[in-house]
C-alpha cells in the first residue's frame, strides 16, 4: 500500500490539472468563438470568408500532428486561425447554400447536445432525448398531416432518402433482409431529373444499381411531368419506389404531388414525399437548426422501421429491463451510436413556436420576390424562370454581352461569366453565391434566400456587388 501512495499521488495530482488547464481553455475558446465566429461573422461589415490558396492555407494552419502537445497560447491560437479562415456561413450574405445564417436557440440545444456526449439509443442512456424525439416526430407528422405514423432523425436528407428507399423495398420485398437481392425481382426507381443526387447514391449503396433509375422528364419550371412518369413505368422491371420533391436543389421546384400519389397507388408504388408512405424534412436548411437536423418521417403503424432495420443486440436492446423498452428506440436505425439531432430543434421551437417558424418561412418568401422584382428592373439580369421557392436562378448578362444573344459564341461566353465573378466575390470576401449549368443552360447563378437575418438592403447590396464585379467581363 505505501509503495502505491506516490503513484496514487502523481496520477491524482495530473487528473486535477488536466482538468483545470482544460476547463481554462475552454472558456477562453470560447471567448474565441463569440468574438470571431458569432460577433465578427454575423456583421455585414465583415468578410464572409478570408480566402487563401491551399498552400497558402496549409502553411498558415500548421496542420502537422506532432509527438508533444502545444502550450495553452498555442492552441487558442489554432481555434483563431480556425475562426478566421473558415467560411462564415452565419452572415448575412452568405447565400451559397441551402442552409444559411444562425438561430442563437438551436445553437445553445447544440452546444448542450455536444456537452451531454451521449448516444441517442436507449432510455437508460438519453432519457430526455427519447422523450423529445418522441414529441418532436410527433409535431412534425401532425403538420404533414398524420395523426399517426413513425419516423427518426438521420445524418442528413441524403440519408433519410437512404431509409425511405430501403423501408419501401423491404415493404415491396420483406425477405430481401435475410436473404439478400437473389430473392427479388429486378426493381424500379422513379424520380424527377432535377432531384437529389442522393437517389443516385441510395440505389448504389443499396445494391439496387443506378441502371434501375428511370429519370422522369421535368418542366420548364423544374416540376416532374406526371404524364412522362406514367409513360416510364411500363418498363422491364419492378416499379416499387418513386421518390418526388418539394423544393428541388436548384431550382426550387414542386413536384405534383397529388397526381404523382395518384399513379403511385394505381401501380402499387412507395411514393416518398406525400400524405402516402414518406417524407424526408430538413430543419437544417429553412428553419435554420444548424447541421445536422433532418427527419424521415412514415405512416406506416406498423413498425416498418423496426423490423426493417432491427438486428436486437442483447447488449443494448434486452427485454427484461425494468422500464418500458419500446422506449428503447436504437434498433429501428441503421446505426448503432446516433448523435442527438432533435434538441436544438426543439429548443428553437419552443422559444419562437410554430408561429415564429412560420414568419421565418414568410419573411424569406417575401424576400426572394423582392429580389426578383429588383432583379427585373435591371438590364444586366435574366431570370432562368419565375421560381416558386427561395431559389432565384439567374445569368448576369455583362455589358459586352448586351444585345448579342444571337452571336454564335454568346452561349460560350456567358457560360464563363458566373465563374469569374464567383472567384471574385470570393476573392474580395464581400458574399458567396452559388452557380451551376443545367439541363442545356450555360452557368447561371443560384441565389437562396433563408437567413432571418436578411434584409431588403443586403438584396439591393447583392445586385449591386454582382454588377460592381462583373461589369467590365
Amino acid at each position: 500500500m505505501k509503495r502505491d501512495a506516490p503513484l496514487r499521488s502523481f496520477i491524482d495530482h495530473k487528473s486535477d490539472m488536466c482538468e483545470s488547464d482544460g476547463k481554462l481553455f475552454l472558456n477562453e475558446a470560447f471567448s474565441v468563438i463569440m468574438e470571431e465566429i458569432l460577433h465578427k461573422g454575423t456583421d455585414s461589415k465583415e468578410k464572409v470568408c478570408e480566402w487563401k490558396d491551399p498552400d497558402q492555407l496549409r502553411a498558415l494552419l500548421d496542420l502537422d500532428l506532432r509527438e508533444h502537445g502545444e502550450s495553452h497560447e498555442q492552441l487558442l491560437q489554432r481555434v483563431q486561425d480556425v475562426a478566421r479562415y473558415s467560411v462564415k456561413t452565419c452572415h448575412p450574405r452568405f447565400f451559397n447554400q441551402l442552409f444559411a445564417g444562425v438561430d442563437y436557440h438551436a445553437l445553445t440545444g447544440r452546444l448542450l447536445t455536444e456537452t451531454l456526449n451521449t448516444s441517442q439509443y436507449t432510455y437508460e442512456v438519453a432519457p430526455v432525448f427519447v422523450l423529445m424525439e418522441e414529441e418532436v416526430l410527433r409535431k412534425l407528422r401532425s403538420l404533414v398531416g398524420w395523426s399517426e405514423g413513425d419516423g427518426i432523425f438521420c445524418p442528413g436528407g441524403s440519408m433519410s432518402n437512404m431509409y425511405a428507399m430501403n423501408i419501401a423495398r423491404y415493404w415491396a420485398f420483406p425477405q430481401v433482409k435475410t436473404q439478400g437481392l437473389w430473392a427479388t425481382p429486378r426493381m424500379a426507381i422513379f424520380t424527377s431529373q432535377q432531384s437529389h443526387y442522393s437517389m443516385k447514391k441510395a440505389a448504389a449503396f443499396l445494391g439496387i444499381g443506378t441502371d434501375n433509375i428511370f429519370i422522369v422528364q421535368a418542366d420548364e419550371s423544374g416540376s416532374m411531368i406526371p404524364e412522362d412518369l406514367e409513360a416510364k413505368i411500363m418498363q422491364d422491371a419492378v416499379p416499387f419506389f418513386v421518390n418526388a420533391t418539394a423544393g428541388t436543389t436548384v431550382q426550387g421546384a414542386f413536384d405534383p404531388l397529388n397526381h404523382i400519389a395518384d399513379i403511385s397507388e394505381r401501380n402499387g408504388m412507395w411514393m416518398h414525399i406525400d400524405v402516402t408512405n414518406s417524407v424526408t424534412w430538413n430543419p437544417h436548411k429553412m428553419l435554420l437548426t444548424g447541421l445536422q437536423c433532418s427527419v424521415i418521417l412514415f405512416r406506416d403503424t406498423t413498425n416498418l422501421l423496426m423490423h426493417c432495420h432491427s438486428a436486437n443486440a442483447t447488449y443494448l436492446f434486452q427485454q427484461d429491463k425494468f422500464y418500458d423498452t419500446s422506449l428503447d428506440t436504437g434498433d429501428k436505425s441503421i446505426q448503432c451510436g446516433r448523435k442527438v439531432d432533435c434538441l436544438k430543434l426543439w429548443l428553437m421551437w419552443k422559444a419562437i413556436g410554430t408561429h415564429g417558424l412560420s414568419e421565418r418561412v414568410d419573411k424569406a418568401f417575401a424576400l426572394a420576390r423582392y429580389l426578383v422584382e429588383e432583379m427585373e428592373k435591371r438590364e444586366n439580369f435574366k431570370l432562368v424562370c419565375k421560381g416558386h421557392f427561395v431559389n432565384v436562378c439567374f445569368w448576369f448578362i455583362p455589358p459586352s454581352l448586351r444585345g448579342k444573344e444571337n452571336s454564335p459564341d454568346y452561349q460560350e461566353r456567358l457560360s464563363k461569366v458566373a465563374p469569374v465573378i464567383k472567384e471574385r466575390m470570393m476573392k474580395r470576401g464581400t458574399m458567396m453565391v452559388g452557380y451551376q449549368p443545367m439541363d442545356g443552360h450555360v452557368n447561371f447563378f443560384r441565389m437562396v434566400v433563408v437567413s432571418p437575418q436578411l434584409t431588403t438592403k443586403d438584396m439591393d447590396f447583392f445586385l449591386d456587388e454582382i454588377e460592381k464585379l462583373g461589369k467590365d467581363l
